[in-house]
């Protein structure tokens, strides 16, 4: 009787949404989820199902309604928009995007790899000497 095992509280969507709140984030609804920012750095955030309470696509920087990625082209990192619009990173926002990302994950309750907690990292990659390479041959920058 006295043994009795206390229920593990389910977290919820809102729930998460409260933390990032009280962390300083700012929350809005989006047409895909809803918008997180901070500082200048925003992602989107949606209901998960199953174990996960919540879904977090990658944060970029905030370009106007955008959310630009961060993509490598091979000379330098851009911020890259789904409207196509590329701004280059500087170093003050690569801190600022690893810190946004780093307290997103850790107020989300994800799990922190060890090669994310040592700086920003990309999926997109557009060097030069890659682009329409699966295409046959390329068309050589002297070609143009």
């Amino acid at each position: 009787m006295f043994f009795r095992r206390e229920k593990p509280k389910v977290i919820t969507f809102e729930d998460r949404l409260q933390t990032l709140r009280e962390l300083g984030f700012k929350t809005e609804n989006a047409a895909s989820g809803t918008r997180v920012s901070r500082d200048g750095m925003g992602a989107i955030v949606r209901s998960g199902s199953g174990e996960a309470a919540v879904e977090a696509e990658k944060g970029g920087l905030l370009l106007g309604d955008e959310i630009g990625h961060l993509t490598n082209a091979g000379y330098q990192m851009f911020f890259r928009t789904p409207g196509g619009h590329m701004v280059p990173a500087r170093a003050p926002q690569l801190k600022a995007l690893h810190a946004f990302n780093e307290d997103l994950r850790e107020a989300l309750g994800e799990t922190s790899f060890y090669n994310q907690s040592l700086g920003t990292t990309t999926e997109a990659h557009l060097y030069d000497r890659v682009k329409d390479r699966d295409a046959g041959v390329p068309v050589r920058a002297w070609q143009k």
